[in-house]
């Protein structure tokens, strides 16, 4: 079965930090890049962080631009955002997402990606 599979996430104050993790199985993960993205109600779905597949290059939403740090490790076919200095409007769902495209246009694209993770709530809050 080809999925992703997330952890992490959760309740922080505003400052504070959080991990998110992404597990891929049954898919040729070096061969994907990764997005993270979310979509909080009402607005459009924003590419936080996008990874190419091996060559280290990492895409930033302007929003998120120095706070948050995406790595992936094809080893262990996994892929983890770093969240410091959280702001209460970060809060939604974040999501991992595949597609075998080029990373510098999978944090602007708003078509269907080929896997997607379950999905994990981040609330900052105090």
């Amino acid at each position: 079965q080809s999925q992703l599979v997330q952890s992490g996430g959760g309740l922080v104050q505003p400052g504070g930090s959080l991990k998110l993790s992404c597990a891929a199985s049954g898919f040729a993960f070096d061969r994907y890049a990764i997005a993270w993205l979310r979509q909080a109600p009402g607005k459009e779905r924003e590419g936080v962080s996008c990874m190419g597949t091996s060559d280290g290059i990492t895409y930033y939403a302007d929003s998120v631009k120095g706070r948050f740090t995406g790595s992936r490790e094809n080893a262990k076919n996994t892929v983890v955002l770093h969240m410091n200095s959280l702001k209460p409007g970060d809060r939604t769902v974040y999501y991992c997402a595949a597609l075998p495209t080029d990373p510098a246009e999978l944090c602007g694209y708003d078509g269907e990606m080929e896997y997607w993770g379950q999905g994990t709530q981040v609330t900052v809050s105090s």
